[in-house]
């Protein structure tokens, strides 16, 4: 008797564990935000970082879904291909990849920056992760061959891995006072309020197509 009873609780509990297991994985899904100063939401509070604006803003759109940070400051294209497989979590449904803003900063070889954009895509999609592209734009002023190249480097690999692509996560903020931190490089809590306005569509529409 006392062994059936047992037998019983332990089959009991594994069907718990199951359950529980099941209910986690019905949970929202996730999306984790690949980037560098701004992902990790420099010189704000969390409620107004990237991260949390982008989830309340997808909210608003109806869709529901857990925005991870996996942004370091100063990070590169190049670190952000050196962490990506640890720094986006297990079970990420979408991952936006917002790098490029230190590599235009330190003048950085366009082909460099696409090869490692191409690396970065290539490990998410090999574990089923979609991804949005965010991308960056070298300023008119810096126009030149060089400048082409860096903005080219974003939108070809875009078109190689045919992944959503926002040609500039930054328009309209990049050096706007209004919407930046004292450093003018930052944005503030209203200039981080466009970019996630403006990643918002490209990322529920990931989605729902998982």
């Amino acid at each position: 008797m006392a062994n059936d009873f047992t037998r019983r609780a332990t089959l009991a509990g594994g069907l718990a564990a199951i359950a529980g297991s099941a209910a986690a994985q019905q949970g929202p899904p996730v999306v984790a935000i690949l980037g560098d100063s701004i992902t990790a939401g420099y010189g704000l509070p969390r409620p107004q970082a990237l991260p949390a604006q982008l989830e309340a803003e997808l909210a608003r759109m109806g869709r529901v879904a857990r925005v991870r940070p996996a942004g370091v400051n100063g990070d590169t294209t190049a670190g952000g291909l050196r962490r990506v497989d640890r720094a986006v979590p297990a079970g990420t449904k979408v991952c936006v990849v917002a790098l490029g803003g230190n590599d235009l900063l330190l003048g950085a070889d366009p082909k460099a920056v696409e090869a490692n954009l191409d690396g970065i895509i290539r490990r998410l999609k090999a574990r089923g992760v979609s991804v949005v592209l965010a991308g960056v734009q070298v300023p008119v002023i810096l126009a030149g061959a060089w400048g082409r190249n860096f903005n080219g480097a974003f939108s070809s690999v875009a078109r190689r891995h045919g992944v959503a692509f926002v040609p500039d996560m930054l328009a309209g903020v990049a050096l706007n006072p209004k919407l930046n931190q004292n450093d003018g490089i930052h944005p503030n809590a209203a200039g981080v309020g466009v970019i996630a306005r403006r990643l918002a569509p490209s990322v529920a529409r990931a989605l729902a197509a998982r």
